[in-house]
């Protein structure tokens, strides 16, 4: 145990507490500073091969099932990704639309056999939007169930899962990275297109088709890219 009188009288014990206090000062300012070089660092290595790893993941924004009119188109806006928690720390980069829907077409009168004819394909189209960027795709049921995507995306995404090379991290970064372009309000349309079936029988048939539309199963989702860059190395650099 050091003493007061020995810290005044004891060289060695001086040389001792001069010590302790030395790294005690010096480690916690050593590993600050390097945790600042570390980020600094982050982006800065050059033209090269770097491998990037990362999944896709998916955010609900919304969901919900509508029945919808021929000729008709059913909005969906107020999104915002304010209802999401922490979404200023997701890389956002895309948005999209999942549609199902089966076929609501009815047949009245004297309908069996070939004489009742067959279903038509309806059409169902839907949008997706966000600060300008946006997109469509239509799907059809072809007289059954039917199903399909709408997606919208700002980033390069060939470079998911690939090895890129004359590229430095920072332009790699630019093509992945969002830099905040996915946050803020949302919206999407889904219209359909409905047709009734053809009736065989001719003008004597005396069964009739009608369709009026179609109930759409739907939901937005945000399309979120955590990545991570890795330098590649050759063989015959090492």
């Amino acid at each position: 145990m050091i003493t007061l009188d020995d810290l005044k009288t004891n060289r060695d014990t001086q040389i001792t507490v001069g010590c302790i206090a030395f790294f005690l000062i010096a480690f916690p300012l050593y590993f600050s500073f390097a945790a600042s070089g570390v980020s600094s660092m982050a982006g800065a290595r050059g033209v090269g091969d770097y491998q990037i790893n990362g999944n896709l993941t998916y955010v609900q924004l919304t969901d919900g099932i509508e029945y919808i009119a021929d000729g008709d188109t059913y909005m969906i806006d107020d999104l915002h990704t304010d209802s999401i928690d922490d979404a200023e720390d997701l890389n956002i980069v895309g948005v999209r639309v999942l549609m199902s829907y089966g076929e609501d077409e009815s047949a009245n009168g004297i309908c069996g056999g070939p004489a009742g004819g067959q279903a038509a394909a309806d059409t169902i189209s839907g949008t997706a939007m966000h600060a300008g960027f946006n997109g469509t795709a239509d799907g059809q049921n072809n007289g059954g169930n039917g199903a399909h995507e709408v997606v919208v995306e700002w980033f390069n995404s060939s470079m998911v899962g690939a090895e890129v090379s004359g590229l430095s991290e920072s332009e790699i970064i630019s093509q992945i990275d969002s830099m905040g372009a996915g946050l803020g309000a949302y919206s999407a349309e889904i219209g359909v297109s409905a047709e009734a079936g053809n009736t065989p029988g001719g003008p004597l048939s005396q069964c009739d088709r009608s369709d009026d539309g179609e109930e759409v199963t739907f939901s937005v989702e945000l399309i979120v890219f955590e990545y991570t860059i890795a330098p590649v190395f050759n063989e015959d650099e090492l």
